[in-house]
């Protein structure tokens, strides 16, 4: 038996071993392919519309006058939503973002009329899936992935930063810092922490005559409190943290913290001045910078801000027919509105077309807004969380939300 014999024998040697083919085995994988095939051609689709989308720019709403409410859309799976919650009880999250957390605050008397606001805040237990309330911090900001918080005690500005395991709510370590602070932000890539500087508390706060005439006296920023002094960059992994002076300008009052460009090269702050939404880089030494090529047309007032792959800039409110709320996307590079998204506030991206955003109840005189999901060129919104209620201390509202990436 030559070599080509022994192969064929011991081939058929192993197909006789095998079990027989069931009935219909032929047609099933042909019925695999079938639906693999057109599975392919809809991804194919759905990325060419896609492509098509991006090159003759976002869809546009154009509100009308007669437009009528949408009914709400239901909440696609995935998506973490409990309307019937306000504030929330149980988990909120849409795609790449949750929300981590959330705060409270009041204005506590000092004498005078002087006071100083206090947050309250509610930390998402990763273990549980619950807000539990955790008076201990007056500030909090949390990580990418939801595991770590960073926290300052009640006592404003801090000498040091915890790193808080938000599952176990014990400081796993405190990082001190050599000029009291009293803001925090995370970068992108969780890394790194810019902690805002002051001299004083930024939160302090005095009476006012309420701007409705009501007879009523709110409470406000102090006027002259131009106290932030500059900025710590901290890397999170060693705990050394860099310092950067910044003299405070001329219309710096009350808390103006910074936060990280999306590259982390810069940072930015809100800059007081004739228009809203203004904003002010500065290099990781504390000197003014240009703003990078794409963030130098979004608004310091949208915390949204680019989306994920970078494409896209959250702007400002441009319309509310019929008190219905829609917010501009704009081209980050050039400006130019390319698209609309309901909601009075963009707050976060879900991904590259859905945002989480603040909408108003069109039903109701006074306002009150309530978390949504919605996606550009759409008219439908997902609601994430019930209606939140006024806030008589100079007309805030009663929660305020958190959000990081999951």
């Amino acid at each position: 038996m030559n070599v080509e014999e022994l192969v064929r024998e011991a081939l058929r040697e192993q197909a006789d071993a095998q079990p027989p083919v069931p009935a219909g085995f032929a047609d099933r994988v042909l019925g695999v392919r079938r639906r693999r095939r057109t599975r392919r051609l809809l991804s194919v689709a759905a990325a060419t519309a896609a492509v098509v989308a991006v090159a003759v720019g976002v869809p546009l709403l154009h509100p009308g006058g007669n437009e009528v409410r949408p009914a709400a859309v239901p909440a696609p799976a995935g998506i973490r939503s409990h309307p019937d919650q306000s504030p929330p009880r149980e988990l909120i999250a849409a795609g790449r973002t949750a929300m981590a957390a959330y705060y409270t605050r009041r204005t506590v008397p000092q004498g005078g009329d002087r006071g100083v606001t206090h947050r309250t805040y509610w930390l998402l237990n990763p273990e549980t899936g619950r807000y539990e309330k955790d008076a201990r911090w007056s500030f909090v900001a949390v990580a990418p992935g939801l595991r770590t918080a960073a926290v300052l005690e009640r006592t404003l500005p801090a000498a040091r930063i915890g790193l808080l395991d938000l599952a176990t709510g014990e400081v796993e370590r405190w990082i001190p810092v050599s000029h009291g602070v009293a803001g925090l932000a995370f970068s992108d890539d969780g890394r790194r922490l810019v902690a805002t500087a002051y001299s004083a508390n930024p939160d302090q706060a005095v009476k006012v005559a309420d701007a409705g005439n009501t007879g009523r006296t709110d409470w406000g920023p102090w006027w002259q409190g131009k106290v932030r002094t500059g900025f710590h960059v901290v890397d999170v992994s060693s705990g050394k943290a860099t310092w950067s002076a910044v003299p405070p300008g001329r219309n710096d009052i009350g808390r103006l913290d910074f936060a990280f460009s999306r590259t982390g090269d810069l940072v930015y702050c809100q800059a007081v001045g004739g228009r809203d939404g203004m904003q002010q880089f500065y290099d990781l030494t504390g000197r003014k910078a240009a703003a990078p090529a794409d963030e130098r047309h979004l608004r310091s007032d949208v915390p949204a801000r680019l989306s994920p792959d970078g494409r896209l800039g959250a702007w400002g409110l441009v319309a509310e027919p019929h008190r219905m709320s829609y917010s501009a996307i704009r081209d980050p590079l050039t400006g130019e509105e390319i698209g609309r998204a309901r909601g009075a506030q963009l707050l976060a991206w879900a991904d590259d077309r859905r945002l989480i955003a603040w909408e108003r109840d069109p039903e109701r005189k006074e306002y009150r807004d309530r978390l949504v999901l919605v996606t550009i060129g759409e008219k439908g919104v997902v609601p994430l969380s019930g209606y939140r209620k006024p806030n008589a201390e100079y007309h805030q509202q009663e929660w305020n939300p958190v959000f990081a990436e999951r």
